[in-house]
């Protein structure tokens, strides 16, 4: 071995080594499962474009609105006693009261629910969503993080969480048909289709033109969420700039001048930045 190359492992061998920075994963606040959730978004829109929306225009297009209008109140009407529950939940007689006579207007002079009865100008009592995820919510559980899941779409724990709960209320409470395979499919099937079919227009307005439709779609879903939960509490609700809380799919990205943040698909173009 010469001197020059021993000199050379030598100097190689005490060198220090250079520290590589840390691996770090870029994610929105919030959203710390987000390179999950996008493929499973990426996922859905591929279905949605090749089976669920053409299914859902079939099914708008093919079916009468009458009976569209029918099925949809009746699946509404046999949710009522979840409203109900979680208003008492929450120490709202007033509202469980309110609830519980639409649901008995809508049983009987409504036919089973087929007609919302109860919201006719002279009764005056809409329909309010409500469920245990907006009582976890009212009590001050965190969202926690956001999820986008197959068939359920986009939600966070704590409603995927509270939703489980309000689907074991009829089955446990009443029993059948309401705990049989049978109802349970078709029920989701129904007001799936149904749900997608009655809102392609809002979602074309907020997806087509988005520049992240993914943190679009989380934006408006959160925004949402938040303001349902705020009203619950009693708390005045306002509009965030350059969104409409009383259109919660409107765009949170809508008119933003593009910037070098959005060439990277993880950014959330209507998310602040990072606090230091």
């Amino acid at each position: 071995m010469s001197a020059a190359l021993a000199l050379a492992l030598a100097l190689q061998s005490t060198a220090p080594v250079p520290e590589t920075a840390p691996i770090t994963v870029q994610h929105a606040p919030g959203d710390p499962l987000e390179k999950f959730n996008r493929r499973m978004f990426r996922s859905f829109q591929g279905f949605d474009r090749t089976v669920m929306r053409p299914v859902a225009m079939g099914y708008k297009h093919g079916v009468p609105k009458p009976v569209r209008s029918g099925l949809r109140n009746a699946l509404s009407n046999l949710g009522e006693p979840i409203v109900f529950l979680n208003y008492l939940l929450q120490l709202k007689p007033g509202k469980a009261v309110e609830t519980a006579t639409r649901f008995l207007i809508n049983s009987t002079l409504g036919f089973g629910g087929l007609v919302d009865m109860a919201k006719t100008p002279g009764v005056n009592l809409p329909h309010r969503p409500n469920g245990f995820g907006d009582t976890l919510g009212f009590y001050g559980v965190k969202p926690g993080p956001y999820l986008f899941l197959p068939v359920i779409g986009p939600t966070t724990l704590r409603d995927l969480v509270g939703a489980q709960a309000d689907g074991v209320v009829l089955p446990v409470a009443v029993g059948n048909p309401f705990k049989r395979p049978e109802y349970i499919v078709g029920s989701t099937v129904v007001s799936s289709i149904d749900k997608r079919a009655e809102s392609d227009d809002e979602l074309k307005a907020l997806l087509d033109q988005a520049v992240d439709p993914y943190a679009s779609l989380r934006s408006a879903y959160l925004q949402d969420r938040e303001a349902e939960i705020r009203q619950l509490k009693g708390k005045k609700v306002e509009a965030t700039p350059g969104t409409e809380l009383d259109e919660p799919l409107e765009d949170p990205a809508k008119g933003a001048t593009p910037s070098p943040e959005l060439e990277d698909p993880l950014t959330d173009p209507a998310a602040s930045p990072p606090k230091e």
